[in-house]
Order: C-alpha cells, then structure tokens, then sequence
C-alpha cells in the first residue's frame, strides 16, 4: 500500500485527467490487475489509469471542486452584503448550472427550494423563525434603567458608526470638511488669547496666589472669554467648536489653571443648557450677563454619594406651595450637598441638579417626575457657597455647595415647569458635546507646549559630553511624546469636525476624552522621566510639574477614565454604533414582531458579512479591500479595513454567547472599547495627514501613529480571545480573525528614532505639531524660553564644530562664553560669531538651571480655621 501511494503521488494531474484506453497490462508487462489499481510486487513502473477509472476519478474532483465553489459563493454572497432575495436567486441559479453541467442532480433545487422558501415569505418566516427568537430575546435583554436609556438614546452616531460596522468608507472621512477658523476667530487667538497667555504666570497663579491674579480674571471677563459658546444676539462671541478647541489648547500650554477656568464656563453649564433648553426669559436676563462676565456660572452634579454614578444623586427638591417676596408661589423646597465644583466658590449663579418629587401631584399625576436642573441664585438665603478644595497645588477655584429645605419657585427649572424630569436627558445630550472639546483640548494643548519643551531641553542637555536627546533610552520616550502629540491633535480636530456639521457624538466623546486624558497622561510621565530634576523643581523656570501634577483632574472628571473605558465606551457603542441591536431593542420594547423580523435578519446578514469579511482579510492581511490612497498609507486602510470587520464579529458574537452578562464582564467590554477607540485614533491620524496636504516630512508621525494603534488594537482583540469564557467560541473566532497570523507589530526602534530627532530640531514638521502653541520668550513662559534657546544652542552647533575641526580637538560644549572669548582673541571667529557663543551660553545655563528661594519664601500662612469649617471637620471625623 505504502509503494502504491506513493505511485498515486507521482501521476501528474495531466496524466490523471487524460483518459487511457489500455485494458488490463501495464507498459512493463506485469499482468497487473489495472482495473484494481493494484501492482504485482516485483513491479517498479508507474500504474497507468484506465478510462473507466479515470472517468470516475474526473467526475469525483469536478464535485470537490463544485462544492468547494459553492461554498466560496455563499461566502461572496455574505462578504459583499447583498440582499437574502437576490442571494436566494444566485444559489438557484448556481444549483440550476451545476445541473446543467451533469455535475449535480437536478432534484437538488426542489430541496434548496423549500429551504429558502420561508427566509424569503415574510409572514411564513416571522411565524418559524422571528416570533420563537422574539420571545426569547424579550426574555434575555438586560433591564435598562431610564438614566441609561436617556444616555443611549442622546446625542447622535457620526463617523464611529461605521468603523463599528466592519465597513468603513474611508471617501467618506476624507470628504467631512478640514475645521477652520474664521477672520474673528483667527483674530481672537492672535490678539486676546495670546495677551492673556503673556498675562499668565503660572507659578504665581499656582503658588502664591491660588488663584488668577484681579487684573487676569477682568481681562478674561472683559474679552468675553466665558461667553464664546453663547450667540451674538446675546452679546457672546458664538465661536465654533474649533475655535473653542483652539483657545482652549492655547491657554493650557501656559497654565492649566487659565484653560479650565476659562473652559468650564464654555462646556456644561448654565450657559450651554439655557441655550438649548431656557424660557426665553431665562435666556434674555442670564445670557447676557453671563456673556459679560456680570454673572460667574458653575454647574452642580456630583454628591459624596453618587460621583461617576451621576444618575444616583441623592440630593432631593420636592414640589410644594411657599411664600416668595411676600407671595405664595408654586414653588420647591431643594436639599443639596454638593461637592466637586469648579467655580463654585466665586460662583454667582448655581446649576443644580436633583431628583424632583411631586407627592401632591402639583405639576401633574407623575409623583417623582426624577432628575431636573434649575438655576438658583447663589445669595438665596440657605445657600451654602465659598469654601474650596485644594486639587493636587492646581488650586483652581473649586469647592463644595450645600443647601438645606431652601425653597425657590418653580420657574426657577431650566426651561420651565415643563422641563420637571428632563435633566438627565438634558445633561447627557449636552456632556457629548463638551466632553469633546473641553477636556481633549486641556491634554493636547498641555502636551504639545511640553512636547516642544522637552525636545528642546533633550537638545541641550548633555550628558557624557552628547545630548541626551540622542540617548536611545531618551529616544524611546521622546518618540511616544512626539507621536501622542500628533495622535491627541489629530483626534480632538476630528470630533470638532463632527459637532461643527451639527453631530452629538456620545461615544466619540468619551472615546477622545479617555484616550486624550490617558495619552496625555502617559506622555507627561515620559518628559518628567526626560527632564529630571529640572522637572522636578518648581519655580518660574519649570515647564512641567503643574502639568504633571494636574494630569489626574483631567482623568478623573466627566466621568472616570476607568469607568469610561470599562463602561460606557463600548456599553453605549454596542447599541448605538450597531446597525441593528438598537432597532431589535426598540422593537422588543415595542412589541413589535414585524420590525424585530426585519432588523434580526439584516443582523444576521451583518453576522455573516463580518465573519466571512474577517476570515478573508486576515489570510491575505487586508490586501484585497479597498483603500482610496495608493501611497505609503494604503497598507493602513486595508489594515484598519480588516481590524473593524474584526470588531464588527466580536461585538455580535460577545453580545450572542454573553447576552445580559456582558453587561457585568466590564474587561471584555473594555478590550472591545478598545479596539474601536483605536480604530478611530488612526483614522483620525490618517485624516490629519490627508487634510494637512499629505507632507511627506510628517510621514513618521503618521507612522508611529497608526502602527501603535493597529498594534494595540491586535493586542487588545487577542487578549480578548485569551480570557473569553467560552474556550470553544474563543478558538473558533482566533481560527478566523488571526487565520493569517498577526500582522501590526508595535513602532521599530528605527522609527522612534526618527520622531525623536524630530523633537529636538526645529523644521516645518516639528512646527505643525506644536500649532497654535504660546512660545513667544515672555518673562513667564518657560516653554517659549527653551524654544528660543534651542535656537540659540543650535546656531552656536554650527560655530562649535567648525572650531572642533579647526582646532583638531573634541572642545566641551560648555563654558561657551570662554570659548567665544578664547576664539575672538585667536581670530578663530568674528564678534558676531562670538556674541553668538555667548548668547547660546546664556540660554543653555537658563535651560538646565533651576530655581531657588529663601526658606521663609515657601511658607505658606495658616488662617485661623473659622468655627463653621472646625465644626464640619469634626462631624465627619
């Protein structure tokens, strides 16, 4: 047997097509029973195959081969999407040709027939298949709370939707506009903000004052910096998205303090909810003395009892009857205890929001109405307002607010007695949209201003005789600043783009502020570990311990980092990103069969499409998607082409197996936030470098881009493969998603050299990612200092070299200012040449040193505690 398979292996496939026509002897005359296939044993010579064998050997691989199309066809058929009926038409007209072609029987349509006959007979297939999984998807939806339902039903779904449904149209980003400002906008930045940012200084803010100085809170005030998201017929400057993102960035590469004082008022607030939801007298008496800085705005959410879990808030308003400047009004007696707020303590109108009862059912038959925002003045007597915290020495104004049975009537809710129960849906379709501006803005422009400084102070810091910004343990580091900060811009100027075109991209938003905060939060760590001691020290010369110090705020607020990644990025975009599970909830909440029917099937075409998408990419790496650029970047798009089907399989197949625990299974539901947040962080990349006219010089910031996101996003997936609770399904879906293997390793060694010498030299490049950064050399601004001496230390490389080969000795690159001396006198140099040196000298010691102050001078004053302060202390101790 073994000798005859191994005679099976030598005929050629020529030979086994080819039809013989001796019977019953080999060529070497062996009386070999041909027929049999079977030799005698003392015959060496390959067995020839008999027509009749070769006949039926024919027939046998045509149906291999047969059905092996098929199979490839039904997989075509789910790859391309198209629809059941047309798809059911295809497979008769496939069955009808193999028929023709005597390779299959044609009794096999009557069969497939009566298969697809009831997928494609609406009312047979709703009684079969959608009413039996109707029931038993009403059976196994998890419970939604109505805070949850209002968060998923707000705001809208924008570009994450179709990175989500495994088939992005990459024509589509690339056609949304480039964001820009207007001539008033472009004039704002250029005369108000950048006066303000020389105004600012931030160790004064931050250490001897707590606070902006008088003449910097009038100035703010007097410019209209709180009013940029209030209309002009209100007396506000109506900026864009954009724009506010801008300022924001600007302001926050001076001092943190300056852009969350200035970015709180312009995000949810007072300001944002009385343009959308006020009375029109609410609106004319507050806006335009918000807009001229007359009234100071805070916004009151987060209790000691409910902080991420908002919709827990435990404070309490109850509609009742009350004397009011000598009238009885319908009114609400409200009981608050507040904590966390910026603005709060100088703040002169209040945002409240609470859990509203109506036991007497005063305003309407509901009795708890649930969460309502009103406005309260915050000299009504009861209210409690001054105190302040003290947030990691960033001491912006922020403290706590407790009122106490305070009653106020009942025009005091924002828009109205009709608004009673619409805070939450008022909270949450404005978070989106502050959420995305306010706070990705804070860490992207903190992290480009230091960013810049960093590669400059890696310049010009040597040690062992080098800059130890061409260490390679310096340069790793570099590079992840250098990269985040082009990563952080690209992706908070994308979702500006969406909320300009008049989006509320919910899920976008936590995903730009999670990784923003988180990146930049990374990236900061990374230049302290750079800079060392001159980090370290604080004082006017430090351009990054305030920033280090306040990267927590940034993660903590507006919903935790962790709970943000773990909870709601893929929470909400598992139902509001899919295609079908929001329309499938909606029907089983509406009892609704017929559309159940319609959207389950559509979901399992999704289903299919995204397995057979993901099996196919990952073989051939993605290289037969489509992609709409044929430079160095296509290899990315079919890339991120085959990681969203990826997403699109796991999300369906998580949300199939786990059903309502997948609510409960918050690391799974991260790794898969994860996955899409990536995908959006390097489309976002891709989009900047497309709209930024496709320079080639930014190629390796588009580079370490999007090879660290597509290789997370790998990292993320198998990771979830490795701890998915069903082994069974886990392999199966490894078998298919890394059919190919894996394929996006991290950045090389290689790249991050490149973007580390980026850093540290100035170049067209290196200019666009520090965009719109404050880096004139004021007396204040440290990080414009180290950018001029980086200039300075530069051109004086240039003069020093020449004096090394001149001299034929390797000269220390100190002491510059000797050497200058030294040279003039040989005439090795002229005076401008020398005062160069000189120059350098100064600004590279200015660079490197640090400050120092008397002892007294740290010292901070204790006021006397006050009684009321003493008392509360003692109480919660």
């Amino acid at each position: 047997m073994p000798r005859l398979a191994r005679q099976w292996r030598r005929l050629s496939l020529q030979r086994v097509m080819q039809k013989w026509t001796e019977i019953g002897f080999c060529e070497a005359g062996c009386n070999c029973d041909v027929n049999k296939l079977i030799n005698q044993p003392n015959c060496s010579k390959p067995l020839y195959i008999t027509g009749q064998t070769s006949y039926y050997l024919e027939r046998f691989i045509m149906m291999v081969v047969s059905i092996l199309a098929t199979v490839a066809l039904i997989g075509a058929l789910f790859y391309h999407r198209l629809s059941l009926r047309l798809s059911s038409a295809i497979l008769l007209l496939w069955t009808a040709a193999m028929a023709v072609a005597h390779l299959w029987t044609p009794w096999l349509l009557l069969p497939l027939a009566i298969i697809l006959l009831p997928f494609n007979l609406p009312s047979l297939r709703r009684s079969l298949f959608s009413k039996p999984m109707f029931q038993r998807f009403q059976q196994v939806m998890p419970p939604m709370s109505r805070t949850e339902k209002e968060a998923i039903d707000a705001g809208t779904t924008w570009w994450e939707g179709d990175l989500f449904q495994g088939k992005p149209d990459w024509q589509k980003l690339h056609n949304y506009p480039q964001p820009r400002l207007t001539a008033d906008e472009q004039a704002f930045l250029n005369g108000p903000v950048e006066e303000a940012c020389r105004m600012a200084n931030d160790f004064q803010i931050t250490h001897e004052l707590a606070d902006m100085p008088p003449e910097l809170w009038a100035y703010l005030k007097e410019h209209r910096f709180f009013a940029m998201i209030i209309k002009k017929e209100y007396g506000g400057l109506d900026f864009s998205a954009y724009a506010q993102a801008c300022v924001l960035q600007k302001l926050s590469g001076v001092s943190g303090i300056l852009a969350i004082t200035v970015g709180v008022p312009n995000s949810l607030g007072p300001g944002e909810l009385l343009q959308h939801y006020g009375t029109e007298e609410q609106k004319n008496h507050y806006l335009p003395r918000l807009a001229r800085g007359d009234e100071i705005p805070c916004f009151a959410l987060t209790s000691p009892e409910a902080g991420s879990d908002a919709g827990a808030i435990p404070d309490t308003g109850v509609v009742c009857m009350g004397e009011w400047q000598g009238q009885q009004v319908l009114g609400m007696r409200l009981t608050w205890n507040k904590r966390y707020i910026t603005l709060a303590p100088i703040a002169t109108v209040l945002g409240l929001a609470f859990k509203l009862s109506d036991p007497d059912h005063l305003l309407s038959d509901n009795e708890n109405p649930g969460i309502t925002c009103a406005l309260i003045p915050t000299n009504t007597p009861g209210v409690e307002i001054g105190h302040r915290h003290f947030p990691l020495n960033v001491p912006f104004q922020n403290g706590p607010t407790r009122g106490n049975n305070i009653f106020v009537p009942i025009d005091y809710i924002i828009g109205g007695p009709q608004m009673a129960g619409q805070g939450w849906r008022m909270l949450v379709e404005c978070l989106s949209v502050g959420r995305g501006i306010t706070l990705p803005s804070n860490s992207t422009g903190s992290l480009k201003s230091v960013a810049l400084a960093t590669g400059a102070y890696a310049h010009i810091r040597r040690q062992f005789r080098v800059s130890i910004g061409k260490m390679e343990g310096i340069e790793e580091p570099l590079a992840r600043i250098a990269g985040n900060a082009y990563v952080m811009d690209a992706a908070a100027t994308l979702i500006t783009a969406g909320i300009m075109q008049g989006e509320k991209p919910a899920v976008l938003s936590a995903i730009v502020k999670y990784h923003c905060t988180h990146r930049g939060q990374r990236a900061i760590i990374d230049a302290m570990d750079i800079a060392g001691g001159k980090g370290i020290m604080l004082g006017n010369s430090n351009f990054l311990a305030r920033a280090y110090q306040g990267a927590p705020i940034a993660i903590t607020v507006e919903g935790a980092n962790i709970l943000t990644r773990s909870m709601i990025i893929f929470g909400q975009g598992a139902i509001r990103c899919h295609p079908y599970v929001l329309q499938e909830m909606a029907a089983a909440a509406s009892n609704d069969v017929n559309a159940f029917d319609q959207a389950l099937f559509s979901h399992i075409g999704h289903v299919g499409s995204s397995t057979m998408r993901s099996l196919w990419l990952g073989l051939t790496a993605g290289r037969t998607s489509a992609t709409p650029t044929r430079d160095g970047t296509r290899r990315y798009y079919q890339h991120l082409n085959r990681i969203s089907a990826n997403l699109a399989l796991l999300s369906d197949v998580s949300m199939a197996v786990l059903g309502g625990s997948l609510k409960r299974r918050e690391r799974i539901s991260a790794r898969l936030g994860d996955v899409l947040s990536q995908l959006y962080l390097a489309s976002a990349t891709l989009k900047r470098y497309d709209d930024e006219g496709r320079n080639e010089a930014d190629l390796p910031l588009v580079h370490w881009g999007v090879q660290d996101a597509l290789h997370q996003a790998e990292v993320a997936m198998d990771d979830l493969l490795r701890n998915f609770p069903n082994r069974l399904v886990a392999g199966a879906l490894r078998m298919t998603i890394f059919a190919g293997g894996h394929h996006c390793p991290a950045p090389s060694d290689r790249l991050d050299h490149q973007l580390a010498k980026l850093l540290q030299q100035p170049s067209a490049t290196r200019s666009r990612l520090g965009r719109g950064m404050y880096l004139t050399p004021s007396e204040h601004n440290p990080a414009g200092q180290l950018e001029q001496a980086l200039q300075d230390v530069m051109a004086a490389e240039v003069i020093h070299d020449r004096l090394c080969k001149q001299t034929k000795q390797h000269l220390s690159f100190t002491r510059l200012d000797a050497l200058a001396k030294r040279a003039l006198e040989q005439g090795w140099i002229d005076a401008k040449e020398a005062e160069v040196l000189q120059r350098a000298e100064a600004s590279r010691l200015r660079s490197i040193n640090v400050d120092e102050f008397e002892p007294d001078a740290l010292a901070v004053p204790v006021p006397e505690k006050a009684p009321q302060a003493a008392s509360r202390a003692s109480e919660a101790a």
